[in-house]
């Protein structure tokens, strides 16, 4: 043990030299995440030649640090302006948007700052603790207990149902049926894809997110001045706003820490990714809330969540990689070329014969959030003035980079056509009543969903029961039915409690 610290603090150190490479990248992680279509994968990507060139220690800390920032960049432009950078930002405007429009942008971008930066570094630290332990994680999550995951995200359609139960259905319901769209995953045969080859992939993500939030939302705001609700809501800021969002997030510690383990755990999961993590961290902290009506109106904890959540991912994504050679997730694969680039044998034997590279990804992801809390902090006073631009410069500025952020991922004309699509689907949706997120859900997770059912089925012969045949994955089943019941039941008791003290009052 004794060993293993003095490695740990050496590494540490050596960690703290690279700096230089650190403070700027995490400027350029915050322009690559808050940019939509464009996230650390590609970007890794477009510098290969690059961080190959580099030597082996700088360009995994390059790379580290890039993927942590992006991360939390993408938080930015979902607070300020409905628009997820990512998927794994998804679920971040549900709360923080509101918080915007009211005029705290500045403490909502505080509070998703402190929370990313405690739900990474702490979430690191704990991987580096429990590192056999979590690696085992995915030798337990098989279908059956995948299924369940996605249903606990897929159950928050269910929570945002529950203001209008018809509408929040069937919102879901056309998200899941837009998700279907493409070839069948048993016979490759094409689903609604109405003669064009660009949809036999499926609906790609980016522009249906950007579409449904991005664009809907500028032809929402071209209606109003500024972005806040009332224009008597629009202050120049200050320090002041800032801490007191710094002061919010510290209140609710352990609600960062235990969302941010549900990212660590679903980041272990190779596949599974920071988008089904903040919408199940989203679920479950509404779920177990004592006030879930205040959700969805700009509450502090319905924005920590998400936020803490898809940066525990970060972390979980290095084990598989780093203990058994498995990619958690897209740029985890990239980081896996450049390490076989240079001759790195992977398995436990890495932390004892090159604990510079097994022990230092860890750390320099570790130094990239203590730095990224440093340094980004204090902008969330300056950021948060895009609120105050008036929507007619703003609006046009949104959908065009949103329509170029659909067109990077494939490069398809096409995909911008269909950003647009998803805009109009998204501005008649929040026009008649429809909630955007819930569409969005379904066109998420309904593949995954679709896919893992399809594989249990296969497995088992097409027995139904193998859905039941887990030990662990009844105990999620049960998990789930008690989340989705407990709010039910604590909601009429609440109302049951009123009712007895109105008619105490009324007696007395």
């Amino acid at each position: 043990m004794g060993e293993t610290t003095t490695i740990l603090f050496e590494v540490f150190i050596d960690t703290i030299g690279y700096w230089w490479v650190i403070i700027p990248t995490i400027f350029l992680g915050l322009i690559v995440g808050g940019i939509p279509g464009f996230s650390a994968a590609n970007t890794i990507i477009i510098l290969m030649p690059l961080t190959l060139a580099m030597d082996l220690q700088t360009g995994l800390v390059f790379m580290v640090t890039l993927y942590c920032a992006a991360r939390m960049g993408a938080g930015i432009p979902a607070i300020l302006v409905n628009i997820p950078g990512t998927a794994g930002a998804a679920a971040t405007p549900l709360d923080g948007y509101p918080m915007a429009k009211a005029g705290k942008g500045q403490q909502a971008l505080a509070i998703s700052f402190v929370s990313s930066s405690i739900g990474g570094l702490l979430t690191t630290l704990i991987a580096l603790a429990t590192m056999p332990l979590l690696a085992r994680v995915g030798f337990y999550m098989h279908s059956v207990e995948m299924i369940v995951v996605m249903l606990f995200g897929i159950s928050l359609i269910a929570s945002i149902a529950s203001q209008d139960m018809l509408k929040g259905l069937i919102a879901g319901f056309l998200g899941l049926m837009i998700g279907s769209i493409g070839t069948d995953v048993v016979y490759a045969t094409p689903r609604g894809t109405f003669g064009f080859l660009e949809l036999y992939d499926g609906v790609p993500l980016i522009p249906a997110l950007v579409g449904l939030f991005a664009v809907s939302e500028a032809f929402i705001i071209i209606e109003k001045r500024v972005i806040v609700s009332h224009e008597g809501d629009v202050k120049t800021g200050s320090w002041h706003d800032t801490f007191e969002g710094v002061r919010i997030a510290l209140r609710h510690w352990w609600h960062i820490v235990w969302t941010s383990v549900i990212g660590l755990i679903i980041g272990v999961i190779p596949g599974a990714g920071a988008s089904i993590a903040s919408f199940v961290a989203y679920q479950q902290s509404r779920s177990l809330s004592k006030t879930p009506e205040l959700y969805g109106t700009g509450h502090p904890q319905g924005l920590i969540a998400p936020e803490s959540a898809n940066n525990g991912v970060t972390s979980g994504t290095l084990v598989p990689l780093l203990v058994l050679g498995i990619p958690g997730g897209a740029t985890a694969a990239i980081m896996l070329v450049v390490m076989q680039y240079h001759g790195v044998s992977f398995g436990p034997s890495l932390f004892e014969t090159q604990p510079e590279i097994g022990y230092g990804m860890f750390m320099a992801m570790a130094v990239a959030y203590l730095l990224m809390f440093l340094t980004i902090l204090p902008l969330s006073r300056y950021m948060s003035h895009v609120t105050t631009i008036p929507t007619i410069y703003l609006a046009p500025m949104i959908i065009s980079f949103t329509l170029v952020g659909g067109f990077v991922p494939r490069e398809y004309m096409f995909d911008m056509y269909l950003a647009l699509g998803f805009g109009l689907l998204g501005y008649i949706a929040r026009r008649t009543g429809y909630h955007v997120a819930a569409i969005l859900i379904g066109v998420i997770l309904g593949p995954l969903l679709e896919r893992y059912f399809l594989l249990a089925l296969k497995k088992s012969d097409g027995d139904i029961m193998t859905l039941f045949s887990s030990k662990l994955g009844n105990v999620l089943w049960v998990a789930l039915f008690f989340s989705l019941v407990l709010p039910a039941v604590f909601d009429w008791r609440r109302k049951r409690r009123e009712l007895m003290g109105q008619q105490r009052k009324l007696v007395g």
